[in-house]
C-alpha cells in the first residue's frame, strides 16, 4: 500500500483552531461498518447508543506542558550557577525546545525536537529561566536531540512553570491559559503525554455518569502520547514505515473490566493501540512496557470492537489505524461526506464513533 491512498482534500477553515466553549457540543458522525453507512449526530447522545455489556476504555494520561522557549549560551558555555552571576551576557538567539520522552534512566535527560535545529550542535547550551538550563549532549533521527537538563529545584515544577501546551502545528496560534484545561482530558491523571488523547477532550463528568447509568462500564488504561503524534510517515510504502515507542500500563482491575464486557468500545486510537498491544487470544493482560504497533488496513482486531476517535490528517498513521477499523473506502467516503457537511477537524474538532 501506498501513503498517498489515505489522502483527503481539506479546506484549511475547518481545521479548528480553538475548543467549543461546551466540550460536550461537538458532532459526532456515527458509522455503521455491517451497514457501510453512517448518520450524523451529537456527542451528546454517545449515551443512547450504550447498554449493559459495553465498556468505554479512557486513556488517563496527562499532558504536561512540554514546549520550552529559550536562548543559546554557545558550546562549552558556563553551568547554571555560574551563569545565574552573569545572567543577561552572552545570550544569543531564540529557541524551541519540545519535549518529547524522558529518560528511563536519568530523569534530567529528555529526547526533544529543537529549533533551529542546524545551529543547535552537540555541547550547545540552552537556557530557559533563572536556574534552569540544559545541554544538548547527542544528535538523533529527523532533528531529534538529547537534552540533560541542569536545574535548581524539581525539574517538573520548572517545566509546569516555564513550560507552554504543546498545541498540534496545524492550530495556529500561541496557547493560551485556558488550553491547560482544555486541551486535557477531565479525566487526565498519569503526567507524560506530549499530545491530548483527543477523542476523550469531549467528556463531562455529567456524559460519563450518563454513560454509567445506561449500564456501561468504564475502564482506565495509559499510553503517554509521544512524538510519533506530530511526525509525519517517511517511507511512500505504508508498510516500509515504523512507529515511535510509546509507554503504556493496563491494571490487573481495567483488564478485569474490560474482559468482562460484550463490547469494548475504545474511546481513541491511543486506547486501541493499548488493548491491541495486550490482547492475545481475544483476552486483554495487564502490564506495563512500550508499544510501537502500526495498525493499518489487514490488520485484524483482537480486542476493540467500537472506536470513537476525532478526524484525523491525510496520509497520517491514525487516519490508517481508522482505514483499518472501519475499511479504507468507508473511511474515506465519511471523510469527505465530513467535509462536505463541515464538520470540525482535528484535536479540538468533532468525533466519529465506528460501531
Amino acid at each position: 500500500m501506498h501513503v498517498s491512498e489515505f489522502d483527503y482534500h481539506l479546506p484549511g477553515e475547518l481545521i479548528a483552531q480553538q475548543p467549543l466553549q461546551d466540550r460536550a457540543a461537538s458532532r459526532m458522525l456515527v458509522l455503521h461498518r455491517n451497514g457501510q453507512c453512517w448518520e450524523d449526530a451529537h456527542f451528546r447522545s454517545l449515551p443512547e447508543l450504550l447498554g449493559p455489556g459495553d465498556c468505554l476504555v479512557l486513556n488517563d494520561t496527562r499532558v504536561f506542558p512540554c514546549r520550552l522557549f529559550g536562548h543559546r549560551l554557545g558550546v562549552n558555555a558556563l553551568p547554571v550557577g555560574a551563569h545565574n552571576r552573569h545572567r543577561g551576557e552572552h545570550l544569543s538567539g531564540e529557541v524551541e525546545v519540545f519535549l518529547t520522552r524522558q529518560s528511563a534512566e536519568d530523569p534530567l535527560v529528555w529526547n526533544a525536537l529543537v529549533r533551529p535545529g542546524r545551529k543547535l550542535p552537540v555541547g550547545e547550551r540552552i537556557t530557559f529561566a533563572e536556574g534552569f538550563a540544559a545541554e544538548i549532549v547527542a544528535r538523533g533521527e529527523f532533528g531529534e536531540r538529547t537534552l540533560r537538563f541542569d536545574a535548581e529545584g524539581d525539574l517538573f515544577a520548572l517545566i509546569e512553570r516555564y513550560g507552554h501546551v504543546p498545541l498540534p502545528p496545524y492550530i495556529h496560534r500561541t496557547d493560551a491559559p485556558e488550553d491547560r484545561e482544555r486541551y486535557q482530558t477531565v479525566f487526565a491523571d498519569e503526567r507524560g503525554s506530549v499530545a491530548a488523547p483527543t477523542a476523550g477532550l469531549h467528556f463531562t463528568p455529567e456524559v460519563l455518569a450518563a454513560c454509567r447509568d445506561a449500564g456501561a462500564t468504564v475502564a482506565v488504561v495509559t499510553l503517554h502520547v509521544g512524538l510519533g503524534t506530530f511526525q509525519p510517515l517517511h517511507e511512500e510504502t505504508v508498510e516500509k514505515n515504523r512507529l515511535h515507542a510509546e509507554r503504556y500500563e493496563v491494571t490487573p482491575e481495567a483488564a478485569e473490566t474490560i474482559n468482562l464486557a460484550k463490547r469494548r468500545i475504545a474511546v481513541g486510537t491511543t486506547s486501541t493501540r493499548t488493548l491491541e498491544s495486550v490482547c492475545r487470544d481475544g483476552r486483554v493482560h495487564p502490564g506495563r512496557g512500550e508499544t510501537s504497533l502500526f495498525l493499518y488496513p489487514g490488520y485484524r482486531f483482537q480486542a476493540a470492537d467500537a472506536l470513537l476517535t476525532n478526524f484525523h490528517l491525510p496520509k497520517s498513521s491514525l487516519l490508517m489505524l481508522v482505514s483499518a477499523f472501519a475499511g479504507t473506502a468507508l473511511t474515506l467516503n465519511a471523510y469527505n461526506h465530513a467535509v462536505a457537511e463541515r464538520y470540525r477537524f482535528f484535536s479540538y474538532g468533532d468525533c466519529m464513533l465506528i460501531l
